[in-house]
This record gives C-alpha cells, structure tokens and sequence, in this order.
C-alpha cells in the first residue's frame, strides 16, 4: 500500500491512498481483471486514514482469498434469491425440494430482507425477519429454519461466485427448534386388524397394507409398477418415488375458464408423474409376506375385471394402484382416502407417514436385526442409526415386561430386597463417617 503523490504513478498491483480535495481520505485497491481482461480497481473513502487502511487491507485480504464481490452493478437479495431459484436450483434439484425452496424465496426472504444489496446483507438482517416472523406465534420455528436453510444456499453460491464477500445466513443463527412433545404411537396390532378387515372392503386394499406391514412411503406404494412385482418369488422393488401434480391453464387467454389451474377443464400437466429414487438405499428389494402376495394377486384380478369393464375410457399404464378409469393416483386423494379409513374402521386418527413409525416397529419386535431393518426400510448405512432412534418405538407393554423383570431381578419374587454385603437394604447404604455424604 502506498501513499499517491501529485504527478507520480504508482506500482501495479499496489493501493493507493491519497487526501482527498473532499477533505476525506480514498484508495484505489487493485482487484484483478474483468471478463475482458481489463484490469480494475475499487474505488474506497473513509473520513480518517487510519479507517480507510483497515478497509483496505480486509478488501486485500477478500482479493487475494477470491471472495471479493465481482465488479458491475451489485446484486439485490431480491434479485439474487430469484435468479438463483428460477437459474440455479430449479434445474439441479427435485421438484421438492425445488418448491419448498420457492416458498421460503417468494413468501418469506423476499419480503422480508430483499431490498439490502446482497454484499451488505448482515446476520442480524436475517435473525430479525426469524423474530418477525414468529411474533404472535403466527409462524412457527420449522417455517423459520426452511427460510433460514433456504437462505444460506442460496447465500453460498452469491459467496462461491464472487458476488458476495460471506454468508450472512451461515453466521445468522435461526430460532430453537423445540422437540415435540406428542411422541408418535405406532398402531397396534389390534387397530391395524381394524384397519385390515375395513380396507378388504375397498379398492386398492393391499395399498393400505404396504404401508402398515412393510413402511413403504407413499411416494413408493404410489409409483409402484407391476414391472417391479415378482409375486413368484414373493418380493417387490422399489426404484421411484410418485410426484405430487402440478398444472397449468389450457383454457384460451381470451376466455379465461377463471378457476385455479387444478381445476380448469383444459388443464396442462407440467411436473414428470415420478422420479427415480435419489439414494441407493432408496433403491432396494423388499419380501412380500404370503398373505400380501394373495393380497396383490387378487387385486391384479381385480384391475383386470375394470380395465375390461372401462373399454375405451381405461387409461392404460403399469402402475399397480390406479384410479378407478386407470392411470396413477393422486397423492391428495390418497390421503383423503386413507383419513376415511381410519375413520370408517374407528381407529385414531394419525398421519399416513404414521404407518412407517408402525412397520419399524414392529420388525423391531419380531426381533429383525438392525441391517435388514435398515434395508426394508429404505436408510442409509450413515444415518441408519438416528432414523432407527427416530422410527422405532418401544410400546408401553415392552416396558412394563422390562420393568417385572428388573423387580425380580433385585428384589425376589417374594417382593424381598435380598441382602447385599456391606449393605443393609437396597437403597439404605451404610454411611462412611469419615466424609461429607450430602450430595
């Protein structure tokens, strides 16, 4: 860094700093060169020059490091967060993970912190729209971490790409996650007889059973194809996931039909039906129970009898569980569907993923080893185990077994606590007069 003197030129490559007729202090910090292969500087001023020098010097330092914003004119959060989920995320990410993205963008950051210049975007700007956000418990904490994560994506490739110096959602710190006090209670084995003999009076019968016997999600048991059903060898594979629909108008812009585009008579499919899963795990071979295998070959009989009914109007595909004309079901009316049957069968309400929670833990009971667990269900060997702390639950029964067995165990079956050398009875140990026993 050197001090620039009327009439002298300074060395490539080297700050400059001079007096300024302004009566402040400037520097011109060398940055590289454009796409051109032009050199350019930034222009710097600071009212003392011990101010400007430290400037300096962390401009330097975010230069030599590369993370120095690149030059032209800088960037919005609203027009970054845009272009990046339209340009950036939309083609290198699920259509899930791709909406839940465009939520956080359109709904939430952008209206909350999108008129700061992205390169002047501070921690503090996120952690108050958090705040904002939950005040009046309108929003709640997992909505704030779905901004929050969006956030710092969407922030890491400003920082990679040079149009920002750091991520201000990585230093931000978004609000406690609370654990949820309602524990998820697998069904028991009474309830899903309940739900068996009142799902073997509707269609698609076996789908429920799938889903309570083997913890198939439902993104699988919907993009289930009879391509990846052997019932000779009494296993099925499992490789994609069924995509919830998404539609746009056909209707004629001159005549609008003026309904949502879910419901317009002219309505244009524009997401994919499935996709593959995305972890190997995900792809996997999973055993039919013999009384599931008679289940899925009486439901093929089944779907032969109303393609043949449907003549014309069958919508030909392989998928193992459709509408009533053919072609796959909807992920929305499955759920309703599945609320109905817990209904007319009187069980408890629950969430369909609910009937994961009650697979798991039932080949947890049956005593299936943890590997073949993790392979029924779907987890990857490095997140195996908290997925198994997560899915397995140990019913209240198991429990009180456990809690028998430790009384016999150290106080007798006569209810006795047995004597221990050196102590008169369980839990009265005798008392070392030579120290201090409170605590």
């Amino acid at each position: 860094m050197a001090e620039k003197k009327k009439g002298t030129r300074r060395a490539n490559g080297e700050s400059a700093v001079y007096f300024g007729k302004d009566g402040r202090w400037h520097a011109r910090v060398p940055m590289g060169y454009k796409d051109n292969g032009e050199p350019y500087r930034r222009h710097l001023t600071r009212k003392t020059r011990e101010d400007l020098v430290e400037e300096v010097k962390k401009l330097e330092k975010q230069r030599d490091a590369g993370s120095a914003q690149q030059p032209g004119k800088a960037w919005t959060v609203e027009k970054w967060l845009q272009h990046w989920v339209e340009n950036i995320a939309k083609p290198t990410v699920s259509e899930n993970t791709y909406d839940g993205y465009e939520v956080a963008v359109r709904v939430h950051l952008v209206p909350g912190v999108g008129k700061h210049r992205l390169d002047r975007l501070q921690p503090e700007h996120l952690e108050s729209l958090y705040r904002r956000m939950q005040a009046n418990g309108e929003r709640k904490a997992g909505t704030a971490h779905q901004a929050h994560r969006t956030a710092r994506t969407a922030l890491g490739e400003a920082v990679r790409r040079g149009y920002a110096a750091k991520n201000a959602a990585a230093l931000a710190k978004p609000p406690r996650m609370e654990e949820d006090e309602s524990e998820v209670e697998p069904y028991s084995v009474e309830e899903v007889q309940c739900l068996l003999l009142e799902a073997n009076k509707r269609r698609n019968s076996a789908r429920w059973m799938l889903a309570l016997a083997l913890g198939l999600r439902q993104g699988e048991t919907l993009g289930l194809r009879w391509s990846d059903v052997d019932l000779d060898n009494e296993y099925l594979k499992l490789r994609r996931n069924r995509l919830r629909p998404r539609y746009e108008h056909g209707c004629p812009e001159a005549s609008p039909c003026g309904r949502k585009a879910g419901h317009c008579p002219d309505k244009v499919q524009v997401r994919r039906e499935t996709k593959n899963t995305k972890s190997r795990a995900g792809r996997r071979a999973v055993p039919l129970p013999g009384p599931l295998v008679s289940m899925l070959r009486a439901h093929a009989e089944t779907q032969a009898r109303e393609r043949k009914a449907a003549g014309d109007l069958w919508i030909e595909s392989d998928y193992v569980f459709t509408k009533p004309l053919g072609g796959p079901l909807s992920p929305n009316t499955d759920y309703h569907d599945w609320k109905r049957l817990l209904e007319d069968a009187g069980v408890r309400n629950a969430r369909l993923h609910d009937a994961r929670h009650t697979a798991a833990t039932v080949l947890m009971l049956l005593g299936v080893p943890a590997r073949v667990i993790d392979q029924i269900m779907g987890w990857e060997p490095g997140t195996s185990a908290s997925m198994r702390a997560r899915y397995l639950h140990v019913p209240d029964a198991m429990l009180k077994d456990v809690a028998r067995k430790i009384a016999d165990a150290i106080w007798g079956a006569q209810g006795t606590p047995p004597v221990i050398p050196g102590w008169h009875r369980i839990g009265t140990p005798p008392v070392d007069k030579n120290q201090d026993n409170e605590g």
